[in-house]
């Protein structure tokens, strides 16, 4: 009897095995599938579109206008490094602003993957700045950065919705939408505000609820007090470092500026005379496009066809909301490429911080496993 108790139990197993290959194995197929989708969605749109016709426009944005382009999004990434280095709540320094632009530009290089490229883009920054900050203030400052940043998003984002209805001759549907998308965002922020002012421990509320699951108990235990550390670090810079606070959310609006400016010189060299308030109604609908494309590794396709889209509701050719999205991912591209040589070389200094000297393993002078 227990004999085939125990042929039972092993064949549940083999079959519960079996299944959890197969769900890694469809995930794995799918995590490969959706870029291959966008990639050939884009091919579509460009051969639907001309390529002769998008490299007309190009060619009407010459070098001047992509100049501007890059110029824009290299001050838009020195913005935002200096919003960043206001949120750490402790002497940094000993770190230099060419080295917190560095990780700035190895984080967004590693987003342009994706939601998991955003995750392991915020980690490379914690880990890449050391011991040189305490791990608590790494975490928290870069929560900080990244929570500013969203938030100032939706900002732009409903201030875009509003402008789109007042501007924009959209149908009664579109209307509907984008109103209920601006409230949306509203009661998001609101949320958020209260939480911070009130002190709920959400972060650490989370976390302890997670440390339930036995298999991730372990990890977290050891984690629990850095997680309530840089918690209370979000709180403190809020309540007590106010002026900081809101010169950091001041400065991740300017970002967004430069983005608007982006928009705002591509129409302007392609001929087509917009105010910056259509700029900005662009910028916070791409805003809304990247967010749907965030499960689109790269949003390749999905970022183009949404600006195609956008282009129609400002009445402006399909192929001009195709050529602005190309320019902008070119720029995003550049930067990457950047943010690309910083890893490799801040990589290699950072291990040969790792690896201690002699001196440093061996202060006696003998290695202790040959003595």
């Amino acid at each position: 009897m227990a004999s085939s108790s125990s042929i039972y139990e092993s064949s549940f197993q083999v079959k519960d095995n079996v299944h959890t290959d197969r769900v890694k194995t469809q995930g794995q197929a799918l995590r490969y599938l959706v870029p291959v989708l966008g990639i050939l969605l884009l091919v579509w749109l460009v051969l639907r579109t001309g390529t002769a016709t998008v490299l007309q426009e190009v060619k009407t944005i010459g070098w001047w206008g992509f100049g501007l382009v890059l110029l824009l999004g290299g001050l838009s990434h020195l913005i935002k490094t200096w919003s960043w280095r206001l949120t750490f709540l402790c002497d940094i320094r000993n770190v230099s602003f060419a080295r917190t632009l560095g990780l700035r530009l190895i984080s967004e290089a590693i987003a342009i993957l994706g939601l998991p490229g955003q995750v392991l883009g915020e980690a490379a920054r914690v880990s890449l700045l050391g011991s040189d900050v305490p791990l608590a203030n790494s975490i928290s400052s870069v929560t900080l950065d990244r929570g500013l940043y969203i938030l100032t998003s939706a900002i732009v984002s409903i201030a875009g919705m509003i402008a789109a209805v007042v501007l924009l001759s959209l149908s009664h549907t579109w209307r509907v939408y984008a109103l209920l998308s601006a409230l949306g965002s509203a009661a998001l922020l609101t949320a958020c505000g209260v939480a911070i002012g009130k002190r709920w421990p959400l972060f650490s509320g989370v976390a302890r609820a997670i440390g339930r699951l036995g298999w991730i108990k372990t990890w977290l235990d050891g984690k629990q007090s850095v997680i309530e550390a840089a918690e209370k670090n979000l709180f403190d810079f809020f309540h007590k470092a106010p002026g900081i606070f809101w010169g950091s959310l001041v400065l991740n609006l300017a970002s967004h500026a430069t983005a608007i400016l982006e928009v705002y010189v591509l129409l302007y060299f392609m001929g087509t005379r917009k105010s910056l308030m259509v700029a900005l109604v662009v910028e916070a609908l791409t805003k809304l496009i990247n967010v749907v494309g965030t499960l689109n590794p790269g949003n390749v396709g999905t970022f183009e066809g949404g600006n195609m889209i956008v282009a129609r509701l400002i009445h402006i050719s399909g192929g001009a909301g195709l050529t602005i999205a190309l320019c902008r991912r070119v720029r995003i591209l550049f930067w990457a490429a950047i943010g690309a040589i910083c890893l490799t070389v801040m990589s290699k200094s950072h291990q040969r911080q790792m690896v201690p000297t002699e001196a440093t393993a061996f202060p006696n002078g003998s290695d202790p496993l040959l003595s």
